[in-house]
């Protein structure tokens, strides 16, 4: 168990214990960005996709609480796919603690028809995104997400 100390006393939090670092762990986290969320337009996505996220893959991306799961992100990126085809994602730093890694990474399209519920004009976006991944067995199992979603759609929408 870990503990924090703060002048109010002490907490107890309840954590498993990390797995230890894994140099595999970096290379299925960098295999998320090149071959998935870089690929949503790739036939090969579905495969990509199961080779990098285990079966019981969580995704937390907002405040609601409410856990994504591998095959609703799945069927996210292909719209995602059609909707702007060259989307690609690149991965600026990753960092590695035990079997976490954090990215902080660059998403780019040019949507080629409704995105966000901004109508295609031929504009680009370009939006930073920080993620927290953990690998365990070769797969990503958890993932914490926090995307610039309304600086897409300022860019889109600008005059």
């Amino acid at each position: 168990m870990n503990t924090i100390t703060t002048a109010a006393g002490t907490a107890a939090l309840t954590a498993t214990e990390p797995l230890p670092a894994n140099a595999d762990d970096l290379r299925v986290v960098e295999a998320l960005y090149s071959q998935v969320l870089s690929g949503t337009a790739s036939g090969d996505l579905a495969t990509h996709l199961a080779q990098v996220l285990s079966d019981d893959w969580q995704s937390f991306g907002d405040g609601s609480g409410r856990v994504k799961t591998r095959d609703e992100f799945l069927a996210q990126l292909e719209d995602i796919g059609r909707v702007a085809p060259d989307l690609t994602w690149e991965v600026e730093e990753m960092l590695q603690l035990n079997n976490r890694v954090v990215v902080r990474g660059r998403a780019r399209a040019t949507p080629v028809g409704p995105f966000l519920g901004v109508a295609p004009s031929g504009r680009s976006f370009e939006i930073m995104a920080i993620d927290i991944h953990t690998v365990e067995r070769g797969r990503i199992v958890r993932s914490y997400h926090v995307e610039d979603w309304q600086g897409a759609v300022q860019q889109l929408q600008a005059v």
